[in-house]
């Protein structure tokens, strides 16, 4: 039985028209696979084939001279991609929503209480990006704090208000000997001398209050603290150069001028620099032996204006005492 519409068009009687699809419609999530997947392929390609932190200037993270500094490096790109990931993916739900369900009339849309498959991926997501992170934080931070049995070279970092005292010595702990020994004071910035290529460990105390041994080119400072506690941590330099240090933890009037040189050199210029000191030489003579300049060339002694104009008059004594 045929029947027959206003319109004019005719449909079988009990069944309704079946609705053509248009052949581009069912080509779409064929191609939107292809488009992921290209996309995919692409990012792969990004991010094996180039150094992605040098292409986008390390994300603000600054290139360290040591491997620890580019273990920290490398896991600072990986977590600012993945962050840029998750904003991008989020950022694209947002906007797709936006525009896939936009307002088209006056009838109220289909209200959905809850969507399990969506909450499921909103509460485990979050949780798996987070325990990866924090993996290889650890696995990172295992590494940078990891010290050998028996390090090339051994520094006791002794800080003081407000300067530095850097002892080598001949073993590792409390018990070992100082063999030579360099001090800083108002007038001239302590030199620090390590081997390049060297495992070299720094063990820190302080005699008054809590101060903080940072070289930045290392990526990495770590608090010395006064008593029996000695914080310690090793590094391997693969850059010869001087490098300034300082204290980065407030330590009194002078903090911000507790300077230093770290000063990078080849392991036979070490060793001869050491032989110099042993034999009686000063710092500076030791240093000009092994053709480095014999004062820091990255930083300069502090001004302590403890002069007549200062200190001679009724109101700073006053005030000081």
């Amino acid at each position: 039985m045929v029947a027959s519409d206003s319109a004019g068009q005719s449909s079988v009687a009990g069944r309704q028209p079946t609705r053509a699809w248009p052949a581009s419609g069912r080509r779409q999530p064929r191609l939107r696979a292809v488009g992921l997947g290209l996309g995919g392929a692409a990012l792969l390609t990004l991010l094996t084939g180039c150094d992605v932190g040098a292409a986008f200037g390390g994300f603000g993270w600054p290139q360290g001279i040591t491997p620890q500094a580019h273990r920290m490096y490398d896991l600072w790109i990986a977590s600012v991609i993945a962050a840029l990931a998750v904003g991008v993916f989020v950022w694209g739900l947002i906007f797709w929503c936006i525009i896939r369900y936009r307002k088209r009339g006056d009838q109220l849309p289909v209200q959905t209480r809850f969507n399990m498959p969506m909450e499921f991926l909103y509460t485990i997501a979050p949780i798996l990006v987070v325990s990866v992170l924090f993996y290889y934080t650890a696995v990172v931070q295992t590494d940078v704090d990891r010290l050998s049995e028996d390090p090339d070279v051994t520094v006791e970092v002794v800080a003081f208000k407000w300067n530095w005292q850097f002892n080598y010595r001949d073993g590792i702990g409390e018990d070992a000997n100082t063999v030579a020994s360099t001090v800083g004071s108002s007038d001239i910035i302590p030199v620090l001398v390590v081997p390049s290529e060297r495992t070299i460990r720094f063990e820190e105390t302080s005699t008054d209050v809590i101060h903080s041994f940072w070289v930045p080119e290392l990526l990495f400072k770590r608090d010395v603290f006064p008593g029996s506690i000695r914080n310690q941590f090793e590094v391997t330099i693969e850059q010869n150069g001087a490098y300034v240090g300082r204290c980065a933890e407030l330590c009194g009037t002078y903090h911000s001028m507790m300077n230093f040189e770290l000063r990078v050199v080849d392991p036979q210029q070490y060793d001869q620099f050491i032989a110099a000191k042993q034999a009686g030489s000063s710092t500076p003579d030791a240093l000009a032996a092994i053709g480095e300049e014999p004062y820091a060339v990255t930083t300069f002694p502090f001004e302590t204006k403890r002069d007549a104009q200062n200190f001679g008059n009724a109101s700073a004594q006053g005030a000081g005492s």
